[in-house]
């Protein structure tokens, strides 16, 4: 059998491996179960998440068996990798109802390929722990020192390292035992600011039991421009579509920067390496194309391809490159017939959407000249948008060059 590795490495995927000859050969000649851990800290994953799903799938399509760990138990302490801060805590009751929501949506992206996960919630071994045996029995496993050896606690000691937060590696680790015994996990993958983390559980598992466990990590993706990946001026790109429409969604993606475009086609796509290699290799104009196909090929992986379908032509007829057609993908709120024709303002206009998040961010965009209602630009903060803007009973906003939102007027 593949052992999937290989295509994880034509693909970008692989940053660090603890021995990758001998994983290989253990890949190839059985299938074997493997873990990524997501700790429900918030209501949806969001684009950062999407390296390990694509991961998960790729090693699930090689005839590997994934389980997803949705970390009930860790995110009521957080994790400290790549943190400046504590995280904020949350309540149990916050992070159960968390937990099922991220559990969906990778359930979902699943299906989507045809493909299954095991999920797990480390809550189950975690929640009741004897603290007194769990410190005899497992933290004695451990090395302060070394543990103060890994970036990610070199790092928080500059800022600020609380104890509850210096415990969270011990739990990991456990994780990654309990699962090595009770499921035959002999692999787990994650962001390459887990390394540490995974090693440690490796470590645990030889010392207890014996056994051998492997870790490998994954590069965390930034972009060209020098934006972390998924992060916009308006927040994360959220795979929530209640919380992130579809339609932004597809257009973050379709509008990354030229040199992103074949590593992320590589990432976050499911097309051959062949076909990545030469959308990659278009220049000029023609890269749009790439980043069409990418645009589309992600959003139908997390949304549906109903979904995709209907945001690409959105966007094709919001920039006048598609046929007239359905664009109710595009965001959009209903503004009362009577109050246009009264008069809004246009920085309560543009505050009301996900434009902008307040009314003194949506009058900087009239004042740098960067606000347009139906590709009118705005030269002052104080014009009233009324009933005389309309264009086919509507109003087309946007905010620079490629982010749109539709008032509809009824």
């Amino acid at each position: 059998m593949a052992s999937g590795l290989g295509e994880l490495k034509e693909r970008g995927f692989i940053q660090q491996c603890s021995d990758l000859e001998t994983l290989e050969r253990i890949m190839s000649e059985r299938p074997v179960r493997f873990y990524v851990g997501f700790d429900p800290t918030g209501e949806s994953l969001h684009a950062g998440h999407l390296v390990p799903v694509f991961a998960m799938a790729h090693l699930a399509r090689a005839g590997h068996k994934p389980i997803a760990l949705v970390g009930g138990g860790t995110a009521r302490i957080g994790d400290p990798s790549g943190k400046t801060e504590m995280r904020k805590m949350l309540t149990v009751e916050q992070i159960q109802q968390n937990a099922l929501k991220i559990q969906a949506q990778i359930a979902g992206f699943f299906e989507r390929q045809g493909l299954e996960a095991e999920f797990v919630d480390n809550a189950e071994w975690l929640a009741d722990l004897n603290y007194i045996e769990f410190l005899r029995d497992i933290g004695r496993h451990f090395s302060v020192n070394r543990m103060l050896s890994f970036e990610t606690y070199r790092q928080r000691l500059e800022t600020g390292l609380s104890f509850i937060e210096f415990n969270y590696q011990l739990l990991q680790s456990y994780d990654y035992l309990v699962l090595h015994r009770e499921r035959d996990v002999v692999l787990q993958v994650g962001g390459d600011d887990q390394w540490g983390n995974i090693v440690s559980g490796i470590d645990l598992i030889r010392r207890v039991t014996s056994g051998e466990t492997y870790a490998l990590t994954f590069p965390l993706v930034t972009r060209a421009d020098g934006k972390k990946m998924g992060k916009t001026e308006q927040g994360a790109v959220f795979l929530d579509p209640a919380v992130y429409s579809p339609y932004d969604f597809y257009q973050y993606f379709r509008n990354v920067p030229d040199a992103d475009v074949e590593r992320f086609l590589g990432l976050y796509t499911f097309l051959p390496v062949d076909e990545v290699r030469r959308l990659g290799s278009l220049k000029d104009a023609e890269i749009n194309e790439a980043k069409e196909v990418l645009a589309f090929e992600l959003t139908k992986a997390v949304h549906g391809e109903h979904e995709a379908e209907r945001v690409r032509e959105a966007a094709r007829n919001a920039f006048g490159a598609g046929d007239e057609g359905d664009i109710d993908a595009i965001p959009s709120m209903v503004v009362a017939a009577d109050e246009l024709r009264r008069g809004i303002d246009v920085v309560e206009l543009f505050s009301r959407t996900e434009l902008c998040r307040s009314r003194s961010e949506a009058r900087r965009l009239v004042v740098q000249g960067g606000a347009r209602v139906n590709d009118r630009k705005l030269e002052s903060p104080e014009v009233t948008i009324d009933s005389g803007w309309l264009e086919d009973g509507a109003l087309m906003l946007r905010a620079g060059k490629k982010r749109y939102f539709r008032v509809v007027v009824r």
